[in-house]
């Protein structure tokens, strides 16, 4: 099997060495440059080929974002981000994600190091085959009905790789009084924070993170904080948000598997989406709230960054249908709505 080829760019020549250290343990991938700034990268591009970048923010000549912009319009092809985990940094790689890139890691701290770069190879490896757009050629959501009415079901939505466009796409068809609804995406707690901010600001419904006891709310979208614990949902009249401490669960935290495992006693009142991401969690304990009596969809190929969550979900039977980006709140909402206001239901 071929290896994935690797270019570093960062103007740290400590990060890029920590970076290559790290990457020469993994056989499956190749290093084959270095770059300290985006004009040496520009030319060591089009000297190497290689199938993926590792970027940082924050350089000199021209900033990261700047670069990622002219890449992705000119030649687009797999970014990872390696920011600071500062507010600032957070939201420079969330920018950075809605440009283009395919997922983002926090820039450690001398003692950090082995725990942040441990799912890099993964990362790289996962983003080598990433789908990678223009993002101005992406299409347009569909826009949100103004005549909903909700039949008493939640939403609950995991993802990862690529998630954050997914869900800026598909939260951008909700309306204003959406059904209460729960997220999980992988992403560090830094970057959830300035996530969150960045939706409620262009999104109808409500958002906010995650907090044990709110209650769950039409019109709210209630997102996992990340850092040590796990967003789950609380049945009760009305079902409430926890967050339980926790190791990882299929290996991130928060885990997608915590909290539809959590749902399956409400399972007939609820309606699960498994978005964008590599790995399989959120698969399996989908298929336990779609065997519960659960709705189950999943993201189609087509559609996905990484079609690794939601391709399990199809293949196991978790999920009952494959629904594209573009098409994923019109399909949620039909099966949370009222027929008055629900649009087309799956069969």
């Amino acid at each position: 099997m071929a290896r994935t080829r690797v270019l570093i760019v960062d103007d740290s020549l400590t990060i890029r060495s920590l970076i290559k250290a790290r990457l020469s343990e993994d056989k499956r991938i190749e290093v084959v440059g270095e770059a300290g700034d985006p004009y040496e990268a520009r030319e060591k591009i089009k000297a190497l080929s290689p199938d993926v970048l590792t970027l940082d923010v924050e350089m000199p000549r021209m900033n990261g974002l700047d670069f990622l912009e002219r890449l992705m319009r000119l030649r687009p092809m797999p970014v990872i981000m390696v920011s600071t985990l500062t507010q600032k940094g957070s939201a420079a790689a969330l920018e950075a994600l809605s440009l283009g890139a395919v997922d983002c890691l926090g820039k450690p701290a001398a003692d950090k190091i082995p725990e942040t770069f441990e799912r890099l190879g993964d990362l790289l490896v996962a983003a080598a085959s990433a789908r990678v757009r223009d993002p101005s050629q992406r299409r347009a959501p569909q826009a949100a009905p103004t005549d909903f009415r909700w039949n008493g079901k939640y939403l609950l939505i995991g993802s990862s790789t690529g998630g954050v466009d997914a869900l800026e796409t598909v939260l951008a068809g909700f309306p204003a009084n959406c059904p209460p609804t729960l997220i999980t995406q992988h992403m560090p707690e830094s970057f959830l924070a300035s996530f969150a901010g960045r939706l409620n600001g262009r999104i109808a419904p409500t958002l906010r993170l995650a907090e044990t006891g709110l209650p769950l709310e039409p019109g709210h979208i209630y997102l996992a904080p990340g850092g040590d614990t796990h967003l789950t949902v609380e049945p009760g009249d009305p079902p409430r948000c926890r967050l339980v401490t926790g190791d990882k669960r299929s290996g991130h935290r928060p885990s997608v598997d915590v909290l539809f495992e959590s749902a399956v006693p409400m399972a007939p009142r609820v309606v699960a989406a498994l978005l964008t991401g590599m790995g399989r969690d959120g698969a399996e304990q989908m298929l336990a709230l779609r065997k519960s009596g659960a709705r189950c969809l999943a993201q189609d190929e087509a559609s996905c960054v990484v079609f690794g969550m939601p391709r399990v979900a199809l293949e196991t039977g978790a999920a009952e249908m494959a629904v594209p980006l573009n098409g994923m709140a019109r399909e949620m909402l039909a099966l949370a709505g009222a027929e008055r206001g629900a649009g087309r239901a799956i069969a």
